[in-house]
C-alpha cells in the first residue's frame, strides 16, 4: 500500500502543477503580447524621434542661413550709414566753409573800400 499512496500523492501533486503550467503558459503568453507591444510602441517612438531629429536640423541650418544673412544685411546698412555721415560732415564742411568766405568778403570789403566822408557844402 505504500506504493499506491504514494502513486496517489503523486497524482494529486502532478495534477496541481498541471493548473500551475496553465497558468504559467498563461502569463508566458501574456507576456509575449507585453513584448510585442512594447517593441511596436518603440518602434514608432525611435521614429518619431528620428524624423524630429530631421526636423531640427532642418530648423537649425534655417537659423544658421537667417542668421548669416541678417549679418550681411546689418554690414550692408553700417556701410550705408556711415557713407551717409560722411556726406553729412561734408556739406556742413562745405556750407561752414562758404559762409566764413562771405564773411570775410564783408569785413574785407568794409576795410578796402573807404568810409563816406562829410562833405560841407558852403553857401559863399
Amino acid at each position: 500500500m505504500d506504493n499506491q499512496v504514494k502513486i496517489a500523492v503523486l497524482e494529486q501533486k502532478i495534477a496541481d502543477m498541471d493548473t500551475i503550467v496553465l497558468r504559467l503558459d498563461t502569463a508566458i503568453e501574456k507576456l509575449s503580447e507585453v513584448n510585442t507591444t512594447v517593441s511596436r510602441m518603440l518602434a514608432v517612438h525611435e521614429e518619431r524621434i528620428t524624423k524630429q531629429e530631421k526636423i531640427d536640423e532642418l530648423l537649425f541650418a534655417k537659423i544658421d542661413k537667417l542668421r548669416d544673412k541678417m549679418d550681411t544685411d546689418h554690414d550692408s546698412v553700417l556701410q550705408r550709414l556711415s557713407g551717409l555721415e560722411k556726406k553729412v560732415w561734408i556739406g556742413m564742411g562745405i556750407v561752414l566753409t562758404i559762409s566764413l568766405m562771405f564773411r570775410a568778403g564783408n569785413i574785407f570789403q568794409n576795410i578796402l573800400t573807404p568810409a563816406p566822408q562829410e562833405v560841407i557844402v558852403r553857401e559863399s
